[in-house]
């Protein structure tokens, strides 16, 4: 279900967040569904506890989980399949941005751009 690449230059518990994220994004996690405890997650994944519970954290922080003491930590209603896309697409959309910058593209070429992206859709 999650994957890690250790040799990716993005911190594992980042990877557990966009992997949790794209999971919900393309429905296989739903509203409600239970998630691996921090320590079950961990050992499956093979980290330290710490990691699991830092994404666990920060998916709970943007809303995407919820956690009850006693029963663990649970896939949240409040993200719908649209939400999660939407986030996933901004991330990849930054990640982009942040490319064309450094080979060279301005700001100003950027927004010209997305323009004309944004205006042919309109049409």
């Amino acid at each position: 279900m999650i994957t890690i690449n250790f040799q990716s230059r993005t911190p594992v518990y980042q990877q557990i967040y966009d992997d949790i994220v794209r999971l919900a994004s393309l429905g296989v996690l739903k509203a409600n569904d239970k998630l691996p405890p921090v320590r079950t997650l961990a050992v499956e994944l093979g980290v330290n506890p710490n990691t699991i519970s830092k994404a666990y954290k920060m998916l709970e922080g943007d809303g995407v989980i919820y956690s009850t003491v006693g029963r663990g930590s649970f896939i949240s209603d409040k993200l719908s399949q649209t939400e999660a896309i939407k986030k996933e697409e901004i991330k990849k959309f930054k990640t982009a941005t942040i490319e064309a910058y450094k080979k060279g593209l301005s700001g100003e070429d950027m927004i010209n751009v997305i323009e004309d992206v944004v205006g042919k859709g309109n049409k």
